[in-house]
């Protein structure tokens, strides 16, 4: 019985994770952390008995949370765990394999949301500054960094960017986000002409070195086409050259920088939202948070009433 139990609900995941992988195109990553907490899930029907979906009620969900936070996982690895199972029910019941959705009212778990590390505007602008276009790679790592921070892309939407996702001319990116989901981005005048530069002194250079045509707009010295852990680690002795501590800086953070600063500058957050290629819209908000946390630190340090300005008389 438990191994017609097993396969019943296994043939369920398992249907999920290749719609996930095929129609929606999410990542591996995705795909692994989604397998490792349905597996969970499973295993918690399991010791209940619990056969085929038909089954499932919502004490069954709440009660695996609360498995799981007596073996000490915290909020955030539950509710991504509870996201899993959600997905999972949606589309069993999508496939007319639920009458009725299990999971609805289930609270999701609190966890205290970080707020993303920035670099301040002045930060930024050093940062691009002190890479020497003049130097071996210096019209790449600036045309990236341009892009990565002007147009507030993923590092992997970075790298992965192709030369037809280019249209600089209109000052535009075509770039292919999470799940395959394509987005169109503009970039201002700065990126385009640090690209523009790349394209026509340096890219045909690095190119030569490769017998291979690669798509990828940004290349290694070798030919081939940048990868992550390469950008990242340029990046990081970037920051040491513009006096910035190499552990404040990284992709993802110019990424947080692009969107606080466009918020901060008046743009609104759907807009933002569009940018930045979030499915949901609770994502990009925590940028609102940061933002009112720097304006209220810039009034308490240089408003003549402000916290800072009181205690120095």
């Amino acid at each position: 019985m438990v191994a017609e139990r097993s396969s019943d609900l296994s043939r369920a995941v398992d249907g999920f994770l290749a719609h996930c992988s095929v129609e929606r195109g999410l990542s591996p990553r995705t795909l692994e952390a989604y397998a490792r907490d349905l597996a969970r899930f499973l295993g918690h029907l399991d010791a209940r008995g619990v056969k085929r979906l038909g089954e499932l009620r919502r004490e069954h969900l709440t009660g695996f949370l609360a498995q799981l936070e007596a073996r000490g996982l915290g909020g955030r690895s539950r509710a991504r765990a509870l996201v899993a199972v959600r997905r999972w029910l949606r589309h069993a019941g999508v496939a007319g394999a639920l009458a009725r959705d299990p999971a609805e009212g289930v609270v999701s778990p609190r966890f205290e949301q970080p707020l993303p590390r920035l670099l301040r505007p002045d930060e930024t602008e050093a940062l691009i500054a002190a890479v020497d276009p003049s130097a071996p790679l210096g019209l790449r790592d600036r045309a990236m960094l341009e892009v990565l921070y002007g147009a507030g892309l993923r590092v992997s939407e970075l790298v992965e960017l192709p030369l037809a996702g280019l249209d600089l001319r209109r000052g535009v990116l075509r770039v292919m986000g999470k799940g395959r989901r394509e987005r169109i981005v503009p970039v201002g005048e700065p990126a385009t002409q640090a690209m523009g530069a790349y394209l026509a002194e340096e890219r045909p250079r690095l190119a030569r070195a490769n017998p291979r045509a690669v798509e990828a707009v940004f290349l290694s010295r070798r030919g081939s086409a940048m990868t992550r852990q390469n950008f990242f680690i340029r990046l990081r002795g970037i920051a040491r050259q513009a006096g910035i501590p190499s552990e404040r800086v990284s992709p993802h953070v110019l990424r947080h920088a692009f969107a606080t600063d466009l918020l901060e500058g008046g743009a609104d957050l759907r807009a933002v939202q569009s940018m930045l290629g979030h499915a949901d819209l609770s994502t990009t908000q925590i940028y609102t948070h940061v933002s009112r946390k720097r304006l209220r630190e810039t009034v308490e340090a240089r408003h003549p009433r402000g916290r800072r300005a009181t205690e120095g008389r």
